[in-house]
């Protein structure tokens, strides 16, 4: 007999609920029940057979997947709701006819690309640091920026013990008490450009993702959001292992 059992932070994820680590929070929050029972970390449930709920309401496979692009301003905080009150993208997004949540996070000072979704394993391939999908940034940093400065981001820095992957580093324009340049990123630790800048002596006055893989953000308008074609969702899982029927 075949086993229909899997991991509840996955099933909660492809059915868009949230993606495997935010849903392994509301677990540990005690939001999540598994027939009535609250549900613990490490969970296995039968789709089929098991009624699953989230905050009261019955969760539901989606049918239909939702992918889009947001323009996230400066002042926003890369989540769905907050108890402190704080502006969240999901106040931008609220005519998206579908429940999706953000794939990956953009902090409160940063603007630019953030992919939304309902898709828990468009999400997982998106974020997974195995996958080393690329984000480009566009970063004006103060006062300017040396040769060896520039190398060193490059190759990689230590940060928290561990060193960054290599990344790609050019110059855009240079001005009096500022420069601006591109960042390449192939993996995606919490702030990360900001805290690499940071050990380097380095102040970020604005950062901004313009890409991800080769999707770019555009002229798109800050606090707007667009659907991402079947053309662009099959680029962006191109760049990863994963190659499903659904996104050929």
């Amino acid at each position: 007999m075949a086993d229909n059992s899997m991991r509840l932070q996955k099933y909660l994820a492809e059915c868009g609920v949230a993606s495997r680590r935010k849903s392994e929070e509301l677990i540990e929050q005690g939001k999540v029940k598994v027939n009535g029972r609250v549900a613990q970390i490490g969970d296995k449930i039968n789709p089929k057979k098991d009624d699953i709920t989230v905050s009261g309401k019955k969760v539901v496979k989606s049918r239909q997947y939702t992918y889009i692009i947001l323009h996230k301003p400066r002042g926003f905080i890369t989540t769905m709701s907050d108890e402190m009150g704080r502006k969240c993208v999901a106040e931008l997004i609220k005519d998206v006819n579908a429940r999706v949540y953000p794939v990956g996070r953009l902090d409160r000072d940063s603007e630019g690309m953030l992919l939304m979704t309902n898709d828990g394993e468009f999400a997982n391939a998106m974020t997974h640091p195995t996958k080393h999908v690329p984000k480009t940034y566009r970063v004006t940093v103060r006062p300017s920026i040396t040769d060896e400065q520039i190398t060193a981001l490059t190759t990689g820095i230590m940060l928290e013990g561990r060193k960054t992957a290599p990344a790609e580093v050019r110059v855009l324009t240079r001005e009096e008490g500022r420069v601006v340049i591109e960042i390449v990123l192939y993996e995606g630790r919490n702030r990360q450009i900001r805290k690499m800048c940071e050990s380097l002596g380095l102040e970020v006055a604005r950062l901004k993702r313009t890409a991800i893989g080769t999707i770019k953000l555009g002229m798109l308008p800050q606090g707007k959001w667009r659907e991402l074609t079947e053309d662009e969702v099959h680029k962006l899982m191109s760049n990863t292992s994963i190659n499903r029927k659904k996104y050929r």
